[in-house]
């Protein structure tokens, strides 16, 4: 007890300074100042604001994993400054890294400052006083090694001499005298006589023991009383505690009998009747219960008449409704009840034969509504009942409903044609239906106009068709999204419901005490309307109310004759889908997610898509099936174009329709086309290469007709007119085709040429898709006829394949004009065909710009041709020429001569401008060969007779080329003949 009470009154106790964080030791005041130190008191008082903070300690719970400086316990120096350690271990560093180690000095830190005895002078003045204090106690009170001695060593020796004389026999724990041998040693036999005589020597040991055991007894009496005399405060000290717990436990009981006999009274006199009456409450509460249970087991019961009532008016959606109720009711409020221990799996096999039963009538549903006459009747078959099935499918999650429609689509669209077909070769009295059975065999013995018909009428109830299935699918679409807007608003009112719910409950529970008494609860004696129950509240608790003895009809499960009434009654406030017709039609079991929702919507709005795909496809196998002898490819341009334009409406009408874009007609109309083009190209090539043949390049008489076409080609705009064979006959022909002013004399070959081009042009405006193929066509053609235009006149061609005699420069000139009246057409030809191009495919309109240059290079070409005829007359004409009379001489009259000839013959072809072009080049080779002649002469200009001569026949060649026609202004600059003086 001693060395306890040390212990405990020498530990220290951390403080916490607030100028300081640091923890600091101290000791509490002492409470007694004396040589023996008291005892702690035994029930210790609870600290009060003077004393130490305890929340400012070190928390062993908190801080049990977290590193203090109390962890700390040797540091490196320590432990290498051992002066315990043997000399062996003072090469430790030399040992461990290398002889090459040299212990230095150590530098001082320069990042840390000099400690000196400055900064501890602030700590110092703080625990002055305590160190005073501590030494104060070090002296009052001495180390715990000196309690384990007496104070004065004089009595503690002596003592200790004493306690030394006492056998360590009797200080054994385990010392008992039933032990033999224990006995023997304290007390031996020797000592006691045997033979039943007292000797004196044996009476002598006998008391000598006694003695010495009294002696024993008194050295460990006062020993004990030396050490109680020691404790005697403690002792007294802890006595006096007793006391005191004891009265306080006096106290405690005493106010613990006087609160039982008060909350006696409290429960006799308050308590025993109101808990009284809330048991008959709670007992009235529970028989209403026992009734409402009874009650909805009676309705229950009749669920399945009522389910079978419900599908005999094909009322889907409310069976189905009520099937769900009655499960619920089943799982939760009737749970365990032995009579409905089957009615759950029955109610499970009917709803199973309910989900045969929706998709079977939708089915026929469908096939009723597809399959009805195509005539402009757009609504909606049953408006009604398509939206009870289609609630009923969403509800038995049934989302494959769409294979469904879309298989039904495909077969009657493959009925659509076949009817078509029919209906079209009974008609037609060519058809003998009894020897060609087949339908693709009658319908490739039609004629054009026949089939067209049969297209046309295909197309039109195809019209009809993907309408009616838009308007049907806007009926499913709506529901789909009346549902999705019906779940949304739902969880909207479910989000603000429960934060009023966490409102009230707070109130609730701030305003109603609980008390506990037999297992019960004061909230639970009132209604259950003012705070109902989760599962009553949600399900039958509507259906029937203590107050009322009739049935609810809020609900389709509360009674029979109600869920028939209001199944009755949805029929007829649906004509139409509204919002209000939805909600009626609408539950709370109606558990799809908005993604499961939205994901239906995008079905519909593809299922629209798949009909027009698939009325497309429709198409395109009848265009192939009547297409494999080349029916199509035979037709000629307009009926094509015809064609074109049919197939070109019925898909903008599908896209205006649906919204989006079919390419399988599309497709296969321009696989044809293609064809048509190759076709096309290609007699119209034959054609004008026949003409080229045929042609022999003089100029012909231009048709009153051709003359329209022209015409009909105004600001870059190309049409062909219709042909008005009565206004032709009237109007006669005309020498030359006038194109904006100016005249232009052609062969027949290019006014056929002309009108090919244009029919090239229109044949894009009619069919936009082969543009490019057939500006590639085109861009073929004209090449072609520039070539081989080239080869007939130029190369002389036209020799051996029309058998002309000669190519005369009248030949030449016409097949210049004719050349350029193409290159005039052919940026309007490219400006159309530009206009119908896209920005990507404008690079093949390079292709004009090459015959462009080809054109022009030709037309050069024909010019210089003109021009070497010319100069090689003269070359052979001056070659001869002598300077002597008469005047003029025989060689100026034949140039003079051939000059006319040659004005004659290209001046009513070619423009002023070209023809002044063309004798200004004619008059420099002139030039140039002259002044060869007359150098080769020496005739100079000196006024001589001879150059007199020459003057005088250059006179006359000047005044015969100035008389021309278009050349009385021509500067023929002839003074430079004569050779520049030196």
């Amino acid at each position: 007890m001693y060395a306890m009470a040390s212990s405990h009154s020498s530990s220290l106790v951390p403080h916490l300074n607030s100028s300081n964080p640091l923890f600091k030791k101290g000791l509490d005041p002492p409470q007694q100042v004396g040589l023996v130190r008291s005892l702690p008191d035994v029930c210790p008082k609870e600290p009060t604001g003077d004393s130490i903070n305890l929340c400012d300690e070190p928390s062993i719970v908190a801080d049990q994993h977290k590193w203090t400086i109390f962890h700390s316990k040797v540091n490196l120096p320590a432990a290498l400054n051992d002066p315990r350690l043997a000399k062996r271990e003072s090469d430790f560093f030399t040992k461990t890294w290398g002889q090459d180690f040299v212990e230095t000095e150590v530098l001082p830190s320069p990042c840390l400052q000099p400690i000196t005895k400055e900064h501890f002078s602030s700590y110092r003045q703080q625990t002055i006083q305590r160190e005073k204090n501590h030494e104060t106690w070090k002296k009052i009170c001495p180390p715990r090694e000196e309690f384990d001695r007496p104070a004065f060593s004089l009595p503690h020796d002596k003592s200790r001499a004493d306690l030394e004389q006492v056998p360590k026999i009797f200080l054994k724990p385990d010392f008992a005298l039933e032990d033999t041998l224990t006995f023997n040693a304290v007390l031996p036999w020797s000592h006691f006589s045997t033979a039943g005589g007292k000797g004196s020597r044996d009476l002598a040991s006998s008391k000598l023991l006694q003695e010495k055991l009294s002696h024993y007894l008194d050295i460990v009496e006062v020993n004990i009383a030396h050490q109680i005399s020691q404790r005697s405060d403690a002792f007294f000290h802890a006595m006096t505690s007793q006391h005191e717990l004891q009265d306080y436990l006096r106290k405690t009981s005493h106010a613990v009998k006087m609160l039982r006999d008060k909350i006696s009274q409290i429960d006799r006199v308050i308590c025993e009747g109101p808990l009284r009456i809330l048991r008959q409450a709670l007992t009235r509460n529970n028989c209403i219960k026992v009734y409402n249970k009874l009650k909805l087991m009676a309705t229950v019961h009749q669920t399945q008449p009522t389910v079978q009532l419900l599908l005999s008016t094909s009322e889907y959606v409310g069976a189905l409704d009520l099937i769900a109720t009655t499960q619920e009711v089943l799982q939760q409020e009737l749970q365990g009840v032995h009579s409905f221990r089957h009615l759950g799996s029955q109610l499970c096999e009917l709803e199973k034969l309910i989900d045969k039963m929706i998709i079977a009538e939708f089915t026929s549903y469908v096939r009723s509504d597809l399959n009805r006459p195509l005539e402009d009747d757009l609504h909606v078959l049953e408006e009604e009942r398509l939206v009870s099935l289609v609630f009923g499918l969403l509800k038995q999650r049934k989302l494959n409903f769409f294979e469904i429609y879309s298989d039904e689509m495909m077969a009657t669209a493959k009925n659509i044609i076949k009817q078509c077909v029919v209906c079209t070769v009974s008609q037609i009295d060519d058809i003998d239906s009894d020897i060609v059975t087949k339908l693709a065999d009658q319908m490739r013995m039609m004629n054009f106009s026949h089939w067209f018909d049969l297209l046309q009428n295909i197309f039109s109830k195809f019209t009809i068709f993907i309408r009616r299935v838009k308007a049907t699918l806007n009926v499913i679409r709506s529901v789909v999204l009346m549902v999705l807007d019906k779940n949304q608003r739902i969880r909207e009112t479910e989000v603000t419901a429960a934060q009023k719910n966490i409102g009230r409950d707070s109130y609730v529970d701030s305003e109603l005490a609980y008390l506990t008494h037999e297992g019960l609860f004061i909230s639970d004696a009132f209604s259950e309307g003012e705070i109902p129950h989760p599962a009553t509240s949600t399900n039958f608790q509507r259906n029937a109310s203590p107050s009322s003895s009739e049935p609810s009809c809020s609900d389709s499960v509360s009674d029979p004759e109600c869920t028939t009434d209001s199944s009755s009654s949805k029929e007829h406030t649906l004509p139409s889908v509204t919002p209000g017709g939805i909600e009626i039609m609408m539950n709370e079991y109606m558990k799809l997610t908005d993604l499961e929702l939205g994901k239906i919507a995008n079905s519909i709005q593809e299922l629209l898509y798949s009909a027009s795909d698939i009325c497309h496809d429709r198409c395109v196998k009848f265009l192939l099936s009547r297409a494999k002898d080349g029916f199509l490819e035979k037709l000629n341009s307009s009926e094509f174009v015809v064609l074109s334009r049919s197939v070109e409406g019925f898909v903008m009408e599908t896209e205006k329709i649906c919204g989006r874009k079919s390419t399988s007609l599309r497709g296969a109309l321009q696989s044809q086309a293609n064809k048509f083009v190759n076709r096309f190209h290609e007699e119209r090539k034959t054609k004008l290469s026949l003409l080229l043949d045929n042609e022999r390049w003089k100029q012909a008489d231009v048709p009153a007709e051709f003359q329209d076409l022209v015409d009909s080609i105004t600001d870059g705009k190309i049409v062909l007119p219709d042909r008005k064979s009565g206004c032709i006959e009237e109007r006669k022909p005309q020498d030359f085709l006038t194109v904006d002013g100016q005249k232009y004399a052609v062969v027949g070959t290019v006014l056929i040429l002309i009108r090919i081009i244009l029919e090239y042009c229109s044949c894009v405006d009619d069919i936009p898709s082969i543009t490019t193929d057939m500006l590639t066509r085109l861009s073929e053609l004209l090449k072609y006829f520039n070539s081989r235009s080239c080869q007939l006149v130029l190369g002389a061609g036209a020799l051996q394949v029309v058998g002309l005699k000669t190519i005369t420069t009248k030949n030449l000139a016409l097949s210049s004009r004719c050349l350029q009246l193409i290159v005039h057409y052919i940026p309007i030809i490219r400006a159309h065909f530009e206009a119908r191009m896209h920005p990507k495919q404008y690079s093949m309109l390079r292709h004009f710009d090459h015959i462009t240059k080809d054109y022009n290079d030709h037309i050069a070409e024909i010019s210089a041709k003109l021009v070497s005829i010319m100069d090689g007359l003269f070359d052979k004409l001056l070659s001869k020429y002598e300077v002597k009379a008469p005047v003029p001489s025989m060689c100026f009259r034949n140039i003079c001569k051939q000059t006319t000839k040659m004005h004659e013959a290209i001046y009513d072809l070619l423009p002023e401008e070209q023809t002044q072009t063309l004798f200004l080049r004619i008059n420099t080779s002139y030039r140039l060969h002259l002044k060869s002649q007359l150098s080769h002469l020496n005739v100079i200009n000196d006024g001589g007779p001879q150059h007199g001569l020459v003057a005088a026949d250059i006179a006359f060649y000047t005044g015969n080329v100035k008389a021309l026609k278009g050349l009385k202004d021509l500067d023929l600059n002839l003074s430079e003949i004569w050779e520049q003086k030196r």
